[in-house]
């Protein structure tokens, strides 16, 4: 996932979901307050604080292309006592990113799957046909694919993660009832013989595990169990984010009982 034209600020305020006003420098070394849209319907109340760091992409075809704003915020630094973790806050970056990983792994990828005496162990899959938003019963899942060998057909739907606490990242940072249902419905496709993924995209590094948020919203933690005993594979990577880009990485332990 790459973005252009990123240039920093200072995060102002958020008057709604949609919107935030962000301080930039001009080339003439004035400053400006702009109207960015945020590209990240959720909450992020850890992460847009008055003051903070932003990654904001300008888009300079904006009237042509009907845009009611010229920048995009999409990302943030976050302040701790570690120093400032970017964190890339754009809520369609890891659908793009988990579909660009996949393509990319022409000689195979390690994935588990429910096969005979490979239950649930990691395996080099070849696959084939990947494709985008498939519909399977009552939900619509990011991502579809085929395993050439061993044979079998896929479902896998991606979490953008940006909560993260004392290096454990969690999701979600507000109730979900349509990820609890997109969580169920891949219980249902794995008992009708699919193979089943949920893959959770943390958007940073430097995380040492990702957990459900069981405090924010307990039924999802439950779903997200129950959906693991059921054969579901619930997998976890973080990504390398730069101002202007993020790539899927390394694989996170997935603590289902934190």
């Amino acid at each position: 996932m790459k973005y252009e034209h990123i240039q920093k600020g200072i995060f102002l305020s958020r008057p709604n979901r949609f919107i935030a006003h962000v301080l930039i420098s001009l080339e003439n070394g004035q400053e400006e307050s702009v109207v960015c849209h945020v590209k990240n319907t959720g909450r992020c109340k850890e992460l847009l604080m008055p003051g903070v760091t932003v990654a904001v992409e300008f888009h300079p075809d904006a009237a042509l292309l009907g845009r009611k704003t010229q920048y995009s915020l999409i990302g943030v630094w976050k302040e701790r006592k570690s120093g400032p973790l970017l964190i890339n806050m754009d809520s369609q970056a890891p659908n793009q990113a988990a579909y660009d990983w996949l393509l990319s792994k022409e000689t195979g990828i390690s994935l588990p799957y429910n096969k005979d005496s490979n239950k649930g162990t990691n395996s080099l899959l070849k696959i084939e046909n990947l494709k985008r938003e498939v519909t399977f019963l009552q939900s619509r899942f990011d991502l579809a694919f085929q395993s050439l060998e061993p044979r079998f057909s896929a479902f896998m739907e991606v979490k953008g993660v940006t909560l993260e606490e004392d290096d454990l990242a969690m999701f979600p940072d507000a109730p979900t009832l349509r990820g609890v249902k997109h969580v169920e419905e891949l219980v249902k496709a794995r008992k009708e013989g699919y193979e089943a993924y949920i893959l959770f995209v943390i958007q940073m590094k430097g995380m040492k595990g990702f957990a459900p948020n069981k405090k924010t919203h307990p039924e999802f933690a439950q779903a997200l169990k129950a959906a693991k005993d059921e054969g579901v594979h619930i997998l976890a990577y973080d990504c390398i984010v730069t101002e202007n880009s993020m790539t899927i990485d390394q694989p996170v332990p997935v603590l289902l009982d934190e």
